[in-house]
Protein backbone atom coordinates (compact mmCIF):
# COMPACT_ATOMS: atom_id res chain seq x y z
CA UNK A 1 0.00 0.00 0.00
CA UNK A 2 1.02 3.38 -0.90
CA UNK A 3 1.98 5.70 2.12
CA UNK A 4 0.41 8.79 1.56
CA UNK A 5 -0.51 11.75 3.53
CA UNK A 6 -3.61 13.02 3.06
CA UNK A 7 -5.02 17.08 3.29
CA UNK A 8 -6.60 17.34 6.59
CA UNK A 9 -10.45 17.69 7.36
CA UNK A 10 -11.21 20.15 10.27
CA UNK A 11 -13.36 19.15 12.53
CA UNK A 12 -14.36 18.69 16.31
CA UNK A 13 -14.83 15.50 16.57
CA UNK A 14 -13.23 12.82 19.50
CA UNK A 15 -12.54 10.20 17.16
CA UNK A 16 -11.11 10.21 13.31
CA UNK A 17 -10.36 7.04 11.54
CA UNK A 18 -8.92 6.82 8.10
CA UNK A 19 -9.22 3.21 5.84
CA UNK A 20 -6.89 3.18 3.02
CA UNK A 21 -7.25 0.61 0.36
CA UNK A 22 -7.25 -0.36 -3.31
CA UNK A 23 -9.25 -1.81 -5.98
CA UNK A 24 -8.85 -2.39 -9.68
CA UNK A 25 -11.64 -1.62 -12.05
CA UNK A 26 -12.00 -0.55 -15.77
CA UNK A 27 -14.14 2.50 -16.81
CA UNK A 28 -14.75 4.89 -20.19
CA UNK A 29 -16.01 8.16 -20.43
CA UNK A 30 -19.03 7.92 -23.22
CA UNK A 31 -17.77 11.23 -24.58
CA UNK A 32 -15.48 11.70 -27.47
CA UNK A 33 -14.06 15.08 -25.58
CA UNK A 34 -12.28 12.36 -23.28
CA UNK A 35 -9.84 11.83 -25.58
CA UNK A 36 -8.69 8.49 -24.82
CA UNK A 37 -10.40 7.81 -22.10
CA UNK A 38 -13.59 7.41 -24.26
CA UNK A 39 -11.78 3.98 -24.98
CA UNK A 40 -12.43 1.12 -22.28
CA UNK A 41 -9.34 1.23 -19.58
CA UNK A 42 -8.10 0.24 -16.92
CA UNK A 43 -7.07 1.75 -13.28
CA UNK A 44 -5.49 0.69 -9.55
CA UNK A 45 -7.59 3.07 -7.65
CA UNK A 46 -6.25 4.02 -4.23
CA UNK A 47 -8.74 5.13 -2.02
CA UNK A 48 -8.41 6.73 1.59
CA UNK A 49 -12.06 6.72 4.07
CA UNK A 50 -11.83 9.70 6.70
CA UNK A 51 -14.79 8.98 9.49
CA UNK A 52 -15.50 10.89 12.64
CA UNK A 53 -17.06 10.79 15.66
CA UNK A 54 -17.77 11.40 19.22
CA UNK A 55 -18.83 7.82 19.97
CA UNK A 56 -17.56 4.27 20.23
CA UNK A 57 -20.15 1.15 19.84
CA UNK A 58 -20.09 -1.65 22.21
CA UNK A 59 -16.74 -3.57 20.83
CA UNK A 60 -14.94 0.41 21.08
CA UNK A 61 -14.59 0.49 17.31
CA UNK A 62 -16.10 3.97 15.80
CA UNK A 63 -16.34 1.99 12.63
CA UNK A 64 -15.06 -1.45 11.67
CA UNK A 65 -12.86 -1.30 9.21
CA UNK A 66 -13.74 -4.65 7.35
CA UNK A 67 -17.32 -3.09 6.95
CA UNK A 68 -15.70 -0.07 5.11
CA UNK A 69 -13.53 -2.37 2.92
CA UNK A 70 -16.32 -4.87 2.05
CA UNK A 71 -18.49 -2.28 1.34
CA UNK A 72 -15.80 -0.29 -1.81
CA UNK A 73 -13.89 -3.74 -2.63
CA UNK A 74 -17.37 -5.75 -3.06
CA UNK A 75 -18.55 -3.00 -5.19
CA UNK A 76 -16.16 -1.79 -6.85
CA UNK A 77 -13.21 -3.84 -7.48
CA UNK A 78 -12.57 -6.03 -10.62
CA UNK A 79 -15.39 -4.71 -12.42
CA UNK A 80 -16.31 -2.19 -15.25
CA UNK A 81 -17.69 1.09 -13.54
CA UNK A 82 -19.73 1.72 -15.92
CA UNK A 83 -22.16 -1.36 -15.28
CA UNK A 84 -23.01 -0.57 -11.94
CA UNK A 85 -26.25 0.54 -10.80
CA UNK A 86 -24.51 3.61 -8.99
CA UNK A 87 -23.43 4.85 -11.90
CA UNK A 88 -25.09 3.51 -14.69
CA UNK A 89 -26.13 5.92 -17.45
CA UNK A 90 -23.84 8.71 -15.58
CA UNK A 91 -20.28 9.64 -16.44
CA UNK A 92 -18.26 7.71 -14.57
CA UNK A 93 -14.92 10.02 -13.67
CA UNK A 94 -12.97 10.00 -10.90
CA UNK A 95 -14.46 12.78 -9.42
CA UNK A 96 -18.56 10.45 -9.23
CA UNK A 97 -16.68 7.24 -8.26
CA UNK A 98 -15.57 9.11 -5.16
CA UNK A 99 -18.70 10.87 -4.90
CA UNK A 100 -20.69 7.30 -4.68
CA UNK A 101 -18.30 5.83 -2.27
CA UNK A 102 -19.04 8.39 0.05
CA UNK A 103 -22.66 8.13 -0.45
CA UNK A 104 -22.06 4.60 -0.22
CA UNK A 105 -19.94 5.09 3.03
CA UNK A 106 -22.26 7.46 4.59
CA UNK A 107 -25.64 4.96 3.75
CA UNK A 108 -24.23 2.79 6.21
CA UNK A 109 -22.89 5.10 8.77
CA UNK A 110 -26.59 6.29 8.63
CA UNK A 111 -27.23 2.93 10.06
CA UNK A 112 -25.40 3.11 13.29
CA UNK A 113 -26.59 4.34 16.48
CA UNK A 114 -23.26 6.05 17.31
CA UNK A 115 -23.97 8.33 14.51
CA UNK A 116 -19.94 8.39 13.37
CA UNK A 117 -19.62 10.13 9.59
CA UNK A 118 -18.07 10.39 6.83
CA UNK A 119 -15.65 13.40 6.10
CA UNK A 120 -13.78 12.77 3.22
CA UNK A 121 -13.33 10.18 0.49
CA UNK A 122 -9.48 10.56 -1.27
CA UNK A 123 -9.30 8.49 -4.62
CA UNK A 124 -5.89 8.42 -6.18
CA UNK A 125 -6.83 7.01 -9.99
CA UNK A 126 -3.38 7.43 -11.02
CA UNK A 127 0.37 8.29 -9.36
CA UNK A 128 0.05 11.79 -10.23
CA UNK A 129 -4.00 12.35 -10.28
CA UNK A 130 -6.38 11.94 -7.68
CA UNK A 131 -10.00 13.66 -6.32
CA UNK A 132 -11.27 14.57 -2.72
CA UNK A 133 -14.86 14.68 -2.07
CA UNK A 134 -16.36 15.86 1.62
CA UNK A 135 -19.66 16.07 0.15
CA UNK A 136 -22.50 18.96 0.30
CA UNK A 137 -22.65 20.80 3.65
Amino acid sequence: MMQQIYPQVNHTYAFELNKDMNFSAAHYIPDERAGVCSRTHGHTYFVNVTIAGNHLDEMGFLVNFRDIKSIINDTFDHTLINDLPELKDKMPSTELVAKTIFDMIDNHLNTLPHAPKVLQVFLRETPTSYVIYRGVR
